[in-house]
């Protein structure tokens, strides 16, 4: 066995309706803290969704700084301004309530506030210097498995997109409460289940620092994914399938977190940057092309995956990769979200251009199970088109 590191949140609370209890649940967790920095969106600001846990919040003794315009794909911007309201509410805790971007968005600030580096010099891998505030993760969605992992994206240009990954960036205490993801839409329930089954995908045939605790993360997360996505897409009031689904997209966020994704993540950027797709959405367009690609240097491990999501599968690690595929696409179909890109705005002509800017992301395409090349993504994307 090759040597490795796996690093996780030290805490995880896994309750239905543990957000109507918050207060509680951070003063015992915080107890001499008083000042809390909630980061959210304006959708669920004005929703009311969060007002139970706001409610506790106030009756356990915490001042409250709401920030919550936070936007998909955040800026650079919005993320400096958000860090100066914090500081300005001279903050001791950092509580990320929302998306995937609410939740990288908390992350940032609760590194920001006490260092003397800039957002700048934070960008790429083990680049934080300093240490942080505390930092709670309360995910909305069941996908970005933000609230286990050390990363964090910044929309940086037009169209660009940074990372900032450094340990620093893992919470103290993530909290999963099924009752949050209750109300979320059926393409949203999708497109972000296909996220995170990506992430365990990807984990799992992940070229550099695939390790036997992302594997088994991976595995489960596949698991309870699979069997979970139609049910939750179907019948958004199922709490039994609501929270198998935050737990399978937070074990795929540790698997990831550990065993770095790769070409999927790597493609699904430009499209995401460029033509404002939703991420889970960008993944779910490319997946079964990238695996297509890859079945050649990864079939041996796609058929330990189909094992596990389809029972019974029998024939050569080839065939079983196929019936995996062919499973998946069969699922993007029955959820009803676009299958190609040009159903979400792009054009024949726009295609080179996603390829080159796919080839921007190098710290994603080195995990990929087999070299990708320009000509190789341009050829993902026509298939996907």
């Amino acid at each position: 066995m090759n040597p490795f590191r796996f690093q996780t949140v030290p805490t995880v609370i896994v309750e239905l309706g543990a957000a109507r209890r918050l207060g509680a649940l951070l003063r015992e967790a915080f107890p001499q803290s008083q000042r809390l920095c909630v980061v959210t969106d304006g959708f669920l600001s004005k929703s009311g969704l969060l007002s139970p846990a706001l409610d506790d919040l106030g009756k356990h003794g915490w001042q409250v700084t709401l920030i919550d315009d936070v936007i998909a794909d955040p800026p650079e911007h919005i993320v400096l301004e958000a860090t100066e309201r914090a500081r300005q509410a001279n903050a001791e805790v950092v509580l990320g309530l929302g998306g995937g971007s609410s939740m990288d968005v908390a992350k940032l600030i609760a590194v920001l506030l006490p260092a003397a580096q800039s957002l700048k010099d934070m960008y790429g891998v083990k680049k934080v210097t300093g240490t942080r505030l505390p930092l709670v993760q309360m995910p909305t969605t069941a996908g970005t498995g933000s609230e286990v992992t050390a990363v964090s994206i910044v929309t940086t240009g037009e169209t660009t997109k940074m990372g900032v990954v450094a340990p620093q960036l893992l919470a103290d205490l993530a909290i999963l409460d099924a009752e949050l993801t209750l109300g979320l839409p059926r393409a949203a329930t999708a497109a972000t289940g296909i996220d995170a089954m990506v992430h365990a995908i990807e984990a799992y045939t992940s070229a550099h620092l695939k390790n036997p605790i992302s594997d088994m993360l991976a595995v489960r997360a596949l698991e309870l994914l699979s069997q979970n996505l139609m049910l939750a897409c179907d019948n958004g009031h199922d709490h039994g399938a609501r929270e198998a689904m935050l737990l399978g997209a937070m074990f795929a966020g540790q698997a990831f977190a550990n065993s770095p994704v790769a070409a999927v993540h790597a493609l699904a950027y430009p499209i995401g940057g460029i033509f404002h797709v939703a991420h889970g959405l960008s993944n779910a367009l490319v997946l079964p092309h990238v695996m297509k690609f890859n079945a050649p240097a990864a079939s041996k491990l796609y058929a330990e995956l189909a094992d596990v999501i389809l029972p019974g599968t029998t024939g050569s690690c080839e065939t079983k990769t196929a019936a995996l595929i062919a499973h998946i696409e069969g699922l993007v179909l029955a959820t009803g979200i676009p299958r190609t890109l040009r159903e979400v705005g792009v054009k024949e002509n726009d295609l080179g251009r996603l390829a080159r800017d796919a080839m921007l992301q190098t710290r994603l395409l080195v995990n990929n199970p087999r070299e990708v090349t320009e000509a190789d993504a341009f050829a993902i994307y026509s298939a996907a088109f």
